[in-house]
């Protein structure tokens, strides 16, 4: 849940992070005295290029890796195949495209100007070239206040101003054709991940600020607030694993797809618990199509079929979602997955925080570092699922009966919904894992997924302006914060 693959709102990040950074490169330049790539560019268009570059290398980079991969695996399986009759049916190349041209399409496609790149320009350029004259203009017709209010007022205004158009450019970018004869409907929220990352963002800077403002001898955390990062992350995680369940289409397919990879889940059990709710399935009433469905699950894992039938059982035993590790027993059950979904993160992590830490030289105390960031970071995600199904299990037999009772009507209602609303309110917990610093990043990182789950995905265009407004405004909230003080907006802290 806490890491999964770039979005555009983590590349926003970057961006901002590496670019509107002018006092702290200025005095670095001063005090090394070498030459930057970047000295030949004038100082005011410098966060443009710079914008520009970075959301460049973060838009296609990721879809060079993949070309690369894909034709080193189809490379592979050309050679492997070379030795085979050629009578005997080969499969079917779904991408026939030659390597040059799809590497010259993406290289172009990072090119175009209603694309992310253009995207990171306008927004920081366009806050640096207009925060110059709208400042002269403060200066002029509101002399009375502050120099500090000015520029405030200034720096909002120029990037509200820019964020409102670049994030204009996004949404021009025509909708891909479809094989339909009919014109695609013309429907918003292509951008509502980007706009729900910066409004997240924008309420985290202000909350950090008035609290510094009320409280500026404070250094560390209260208690109070420690628990905030781990409440939001916990809530958010219900929120994001109920929409998985139950509604999969609020989610974006990449992060869909991330989420049943982690759980590890056979189709026809969570198609059950739907029926439950829907009410599709039903015990205690005679339906030989319901029947088939957890029969044929029963059948693959060698359990009675009678199980499978839900007007024999009622309810069907925590076997089938166990679905063959743990026997009975719903603990060891939770054991294995911990250490299943542990095992399956490492593989991911470790790779990636090894050579991470090797290129950038930290030597063996790095290393070592790189594996126990991989080692927690695989534990949190081994027992985010293994609290899941837990939860699951501890509403359907070991909480929930002697709570509620054991009814039909109830096991209906246990099945029906509480037994996953009871394991999406567990497993964010898993957080508590992590370290105290990577809470706070991990809950503003899944915070915008969870209010995305709450919206619809696609709205009606004529009131697109209002999504506009909102980004325009959290990123002139975001921008200027952190132009005053860099270290109250989280994204400078991601980047270090």
């Amino acid at each position: 849940m806490g890491r999964a693959a770039p979005r555009p709102g983590r590349r926003l990040a970057a961006t901002v992070a590496s670019s509107l950074s002018p006092a702290r490169s200025t005095t670095l330049r001063a005090a090394s005295k070498t030459a930057r790539w970047d000295d030949g560019i004038p100082p005011l268009l410098r966060p443009l290029v710079r914008a520009y570059l970075l959301g460049y290398a973060s838009t296609v980079a990721p879809r060079l890796i993949s070309l690369l991969l894909k034709h080193l695996t189809r490379r592979r399986h050309t050679t492997t195949t070379e030795g085979n009759d050629p009578q005997q049916p080969q499969p079917p190349r779904h991408n026939k495209e030659p390597f040059l041209a799809a590497l010259v399409r993406i290289l172009r496609g990072g090119l175009a100007w209603q694309r992310f790149p253009t995207f990171c320009a306008a927004i920081v350029g366009g806050s640096t070239f207009l925060a110059v004259p709208l400042r002269a203009i403060f200066d002029r017709l509101a002399g009375n206040l502050s120099l500090l209010a000015r520029q405030r007022l200034s720096r909002w205004l120029a990037t509200f101003i820019a964020g409102y158009i670049s994030l204009l450019l996004l949404q021009s970018k025509p909708l891909p054709p479809t094989d339909n004869s009919q014109p695609p409907a013309r429907l918003a929220g292509r951008t509502l991940d980007l706009t729900l990352f910066a409004f997240t963002r924008a309420l985290d800077a202000t909350i950090t600020t008035v609290y510094r403002r009320r409280h500026p001898s404070t250094t560390t955390k209260s208690p109070l607030t420690r628990a905030v990062d781990p409440l939001i992350f916990a809530l958010s995680s219900s929120l994001i694993m109920w929409a998985w369940f139950y509604h999969p289409a609020r989610l974006p397919p990449s992060y869909q797809k991330w989420i049943s990879s982690a759980a590890a889940v056979d189709p026809r059990l969570i198609l059950a618990l739907r029926r439950c709710r829907s009410g599709t399935l039903r015990y205690g009433v005679v339906d030989d199509t319901q029947a088939a469905l957890l029969g044929g699950m029963c059948a693959d894992l060698g359990l009675p079929p009678a199980w499978g039938d839900p007007a024999v059982a009622v309810p069907f035993p925590c076997e089938l979602v166990h679905m063959g590790h743990g026997g009975g027993s719903c603990e060891v059950h939770a054991l294995w997955r911990f250490a299943h979904s542990a095992r399956w993160a490492l593989g991911t992590y470790l790779p990636l925080t090894l050579v991470l830490a090797i290129s950038r030289r930290a030597g063996w105390r790095g290393i070592l570092k790189a594996l126990n960031s991989s080692a927690r970071s695989s534990a949190f995600l081994g027992a985010f699922v293994a609290l899941f199904y837990y939860g699951v299990c501890l509403a359907r037999t070991r909480l929930g009966p002697r709570m509620l009772g054991t009814s039909v009507r109830v096991r209906q209602a246990i099945d029906g919904g509480l037994c996953v609303a009871s394991g999406c309110l567990l497993c964010g917990w898993s957080v508590l894992v992590e370290k105290a610093g990577r809470r706070g990043d991990m809950a503003l990182f899944v915070a915008p997924r969870a209010l995305a789950t709450l919206l619809p995905r696609r709205y009606a265009v004529e009131k697109q302006w209002r999504e506009t407004v909102v980004f325009a405004a959290s990123a002139a909230v975001v921008f200027t914060v952190a132009m005053e003080r860099p270290g109250r907006v989280r994204v400078y802290n991601e980047m270090r």
